[in-house]
């Protein structure tokens, strides 16, 4: 009886739908921007909801291990699509649904445990990749690979090694975030919006991050020009502790409300903005650094690039005053050592 209604449904349904319809060709699901998302945790679907109410993105794939949270997002954000622009969003625990995508973006991880080393941590995250960056690749040969699980240059650079892609298809989102609280802080402090306050962090996305000083700037004025101590421990002005401020946001966050979400999630949006439009558009993402400002490892950390369809296209050759180079060069060295415990 339950057969034979769910026949009577399906036959009336279709009845339906061929006179609704009178099909011309038929239809392409593809749209040319497919995103995939691996981790569905905070970041991950901060991610998501900012690329899809900014119309980054209108086909989304989720993929996680825990198939029930992943199919509470999937159904919570489907049932937003009269809200969206025809979004398109699918979710599996199956890595084939990832097939095709433009940008693949890892927000997966394990955090790290009370009272372990940054090497056990990264060891455990590189085990963690193992399992999900071949399956990427397999499925999107062509993506660009961008990673979001911390340490991320670190994990960027796992990643890269686990791949086999060129390093411009692997982009870590650096310190493209640490750039955005800097650029907050400053417009904070000289009441200008932060989108008229120019300045970079770079090197590390953490605690040995490097603050561009030299090159802050509102409308082209350099604050050091007009400040020559600016940044330094000499300074009366004590603008040092912005970057103080930027490398500890991170922890307070955390503190305050138990992870960091909005501000990771509206950076990778921008990030996959510029990527799928090809915006050729300038952003401080961890990048293979090996022959950059006198670095010698092989590491990726963030500088200054220009993000377009085939990832990174280009680094800028910031002229860095001789402080800021010892402090990129002592962070690469960081890098390099956390690096040769690894085992893939």
């Amino acid at each position: 009886m339950l057969i034979m209604l769910k026949s009577l449904h399906l036959t009336s349904k279709m009845a339906t739908i061929e006179k609704l319809f009178q099909p011309v060709q038929p239809k392409n699901d593809d749209t040319g921007n497919k995103i995939t998302v691996v981790g569905t945790g905070q970041v991950g679907m901060a991610a998501v909801f900012s690329m899809l109410t900014q119309g980054v993105t209108n086909n989304i794939a989720l993929v996680d291990v825990m198939e029930d949270k992943l199919k509470g997002e999937m159904m919570d954000l489907q049932h937003g699509s009269a809200f969206m622009r025809n979004a398109k969003i699918q979710a599996s625990t199956d890595y084939a649904i990832s097939a095709g995508s433009k940008i693949c973006v890892v927000t997966a991880g394990v955090r790290q445990r009370e009272g372990e080393s940054r090497l056990d941590l990264v060891q455990r995250n590189t085990d963690v990749l193992k399992i999900i960056i071949p399956q990427l690749v397999k499925y999107s040969p062509d993506a660009i690979l961008m990673i979001a699980s911390n340490p991320v240059d670190i994990l960027t650079y796992v990643t890269w090694k686990i791949s086999g892609l060129p390093k411009h298809r692997v982009i870590g989102s650096g310190t493209n975030l640490d750039s955005a609280r800097f650029r907050y802080l400053l417009s904070d402090k000289l009441s200008v919006a932060a989108t008229s306050c120019h300045g970079y962090i770079i090197g590390e996305h953490g605690d040995s991050s490097v603050p561009v000083w030299s090159g802050v700037n509102v409308a082209g004025v350099r604050l050091s020009d007009i400040n020559p101590k600016i940044g330094t421990e000499s300074d009366t002005e004590n603008w040092k502790e912005l970057h103080e401020m930027v490398v500890k946001s991170a922890y307070e966050v955390i503190k305050l409300k138990g992870y960091t979400s909005w501000a990771i999630g509206l950076s990778l949006a921008q990030l996959a903005r510029a990527i799928l439009t090809n915006a050729s558009s300038v952003h401080p993402v961890s990048t293979y650094l090996k022959g950059e400002h006198g670095i010698e490892e092989d590491v990726f950390l963030s500088l200054p690039c220009v993000l377009g369809s085939s990832g990174v296209s280009d680094v800028i050759r910031q002229p860095l005053k001789e402080n800021e180079l010892g402090q990129l060069r002592k962070s690469a060295n960081l890098m390099a050592q956390v690096q040769a415990g690894i085992k893939f």
